[in-house]
């Protein structure tokens, strides 16, 4: 196969996992911000700390992920960030919110601390909701009509719940006693709307475009695939009943829920993957046409491949070093 043809397969598939782990690690701790205005004011603190070593590096798989679509595909991204000023813009500026609030609440005076944590709440619903309305409008190309932007809607809160959801799980992976009690009641709640979201996009998807309606559904290409919306709803319901049994004696399987919401992510990435490949833009644009010239993406191929792996490495060393339950956050 000629690098014209496989050089714009291999950067989709990097942006792709860049996205799916962007959505899933800071996905928990977007979600942890969702639920902190529910939570009592002796508990915020810790919720904030469960974060603290982790939440700023997880915003790096975004950078590089919309990094990657700008280098290598930047007919898309100029079409994409058109398209989606807005949101983007929404999203952004809740990102900068989180952060501000996340350094000022551990410093102002004791009045002032409650302003800062809902800031960090209003910051963290407004970047998953219009993470979600994006979700939506990529989904349905685009569309400028009034059910595509309900869909829009529908997604937005979804995806929230989503993120709110997975936030649940990891405060009971990494909390105790009354936090962890309350955490363990925040997922079953979010459970049920992020498996509503996920069940909407999978009946919309396939109607979308008939191409994506015989990718789903034509044979023997259902044999295949079948598997992936099996498994994400074995997930479903196995999360629910481990949510059930929980608190377990010496914290048995605080970790599976955690596990199972994300792995339910990475099921319906891989499902939206399949559903779109080979196009970037829905039903418009392929990989291909939308694709840098193969000298360009060979230069940026050396540079992901040293930076890709450096990302992976301090991630997995920062989570290494600061495992177990959350303890005080201090700023020494």
């Amino acid at each position: 196969m000629h690098e014209d043809q496989w050089l714009p397969m291999v950067f989709i598939g990097l942006m792709g996992l860049s996205m799916m782990i962007y959505a899933i690690l800071d996905g928990y701790d977007l979600g942890v911000g969702i639920l902190l205005k529910t939570a009592p004011a002796e508990h915020r603190d810790r919720m904030i700390a469960s974060i603290g070593p982790f939440w700023d590096a997880n915003e790096t798989w975004l950078v590089l992920g919309v990094g990657l679509l700008l280098v290598a595909f930047p007919k898309a991204h100029g079409i994409i960030l058109t398209t989606l000023y807005f949101p983007v813009a929404v999203m952004l500026l809740g990102l900068i919110l989180r952060g501000v609030s996340f350094d000022f609440r551990a410093k102002a005076r004791t009045g002032y601390k409650a302003l800062w944590d809902n800031l960090f709440w209003i910051g963290s619903l407004m970047a998953s909701s219009a993470q979600g309305f994006m979700l939506g409008r990529y989904i349905l190309g685009f569309e400028q009509t009034t059910s595509a932007l309900l869909f829009a809607l529908l997604s937005a809160i979804c995806v929230t719940a989503g993120y709110a959801l997975v936030g649940a799980c990891w405060l009971i992976m990494k909390t105790e006693k009354d936090l962890q009690l309350r955490s363990i009641k925040w997922a079953k709640a979010t459970l049920i709307f992020t498996a509503t979201g996920i069940l909407c996009v999978s009946i919309v998807n396939p109607f979308v475009s008939e191409r994506i309606f015989e990718r789903w559904f034509a044979y023997p290409d259902v044999l295949l695939v079948a598997p992936i919306p099996v498994i994400a709803i074995g997930l479903l319901i196995g999360s629910h009943i481990v949510l059930k049994s929980l608190p377990r004696s010496n914290d048995e399987w605080c970790w599976v829920p955690f596990v199972c919401v994300a792995m339910v992510f990475m099921t319906s990435f891989i499902g939206l993957a399949y559903s779109f490949y080979p196009y970037v833009i829905p039903d418009q644009m392929t990989i291909w046409e939308a694709a840098s010239a193969s000298a360009s993406l060979r230069v940026i191929l050396y540079g992901a491949a040293v930076v890709l792996p450096m990302i992976l490495l301090y991630t997995i060393f920062s989570y290494r070093v600061f495992w177990g339950k959350a303890t005080s956050l201090r700023y020494e």
